[in-house]
């Protein structure tokens, strides 16, 4: 009779155990979290020709953006769903305060018409700019090939709805100061008829069409989004401030801080990426690209924007300083 091995049991799953310590909160709940990445040839492990494998096939696997071991990227800041929500309470609770706060002093009263009908036409549409962010994100997200990746692009799209959330709040705010100036009435027609919008309109449905994963998550951690943050948060923000605007100034703030946090993560994105001989040629080519479509974007919103100089040299400087700043 053959003697029976008894199996020491493992200290942790096997995917963690090679880095011989306790594994973290993030690690346990982040990692290695995808099925669809066993069998490349049925990843949702149905009929290999059904739709969702044939699409997954073609737009994640079959991309050119190549990595041996996507599952290895991490976030730099280890955020999970739980340390998610305990972060951004704090930010909604702050920028809560700020409506409350600036309500009781009567803020609106105090804003000047002309910059109130500025409001109407370049702020108040920019729910629907911030919603298609929130699309793309979550695109993204769905068809990364590593749960952590996926991750970072899910919490992207929450703090994106949480943009459309505070724009709308502050729609219904003004629309009881300014009755005339046509909030929560006109912004659908701003967004898709006045000149200032229509570059990023025009950005944001072409780049809502990028199945391939790989140019996808590029053109929109890379190009799209830094165009929006530089001209829609922070460019508007100056502006708000020269017009007396403080509420508006420090919501773009507030905002700009998960701005911060997504371009972390992208910067830890892109030094992984790089690791594969091509990549960085693939990347730049992409950008070279959708850049010009982003920079005529940007060029139509800030030429629009009273009261900031130079807003579109600045605002697309930036934007090339951040991608220089991660290697491209």
């Amino acid at each position: 009779m053959s003697e029976i091995q008894v199996l020491k049991p493992q200290k942790t799953w096997s995917h963690l155990a090679v880095r011989r310590r306790k594994p973290s909160e993030y690690e346990i709940v982040s990692t290695n979290l995808h099925y669809n990445d066993r069998d490349p040839n049925s990843p949702y492990e149905l009929d290999p020709g059904m739709f969702m494998n044939e699409w997954y096939k073609k737009h994640t696997f079959g991309t050119a953006l190549k990595h041996a071991d996507w599952n290895a990227f991490r976030d730099p800041d280890e955020v999970v769903y739980r340390t998610y929500n305990l972060m951004q309470d704090g930010q909604e609770t702050y920028v809560f305060g700020l409506f409350d706060q600036f309500s009781e002093r009567e803020h609106d009263k105090a804003l000047d018409p002309r910059w109130a009908g500025t409001l109407a036409r370049l702020y108040t549409p920019a729910r629907y700019l911030f919603h298609t962010l929130q699309m793309a994100s979550a695109y993204v997200g769905q068809v990364s090939p590593a749960s952590t990746l996926t991750n970072c692009n899910y919490f992207q799209m929450a703090d994106s709805l949480r943009w459309v959330s505070h724009t709308a709040y502050r729609t219904r705010e003004l629309s009881r100061t300014f009755a005339d100036k046509g909030f929560g009435e006109d912004e659908r027609r701003y967004w898709e008829e006045d000149a200032a919008w229509q570059g990023f309109r025009e950005l944001m449905e072409r780049a809502l069409t990028v199945w391939d994963w790989g140019e996808a998550i590029v053109v929109l951690s890379l190009v799209v989004k830094p165009a929006v943050e530089e001209a829609v948060l922070r460019r508007l923000g100056e502006a708000a401030r020269h017009n007396g605007d403080t509420l508006l100034g420090l919501i773009t703030d507030a905002q700009l801080i998960d701005a911060a946090r997504h371009r972390r993560w992208t910067a830890a994105f892109v030094a992984m990426a790089m690791e594969t001989p091509g990549n960085l040629e693939l990347i730049k080519g992409w950008i070279a690209k959708w850049e010009p479509l982003a920079d005529r974007a940007i060029e139509a919103y800030c030429g629009a924007l009273p009261d900031v100089p130079n807003a579109a040299a600045a605002a697309k400087a930036a934007t090339r300083d951040l991608r220089r700043g991660a290697g491209l």
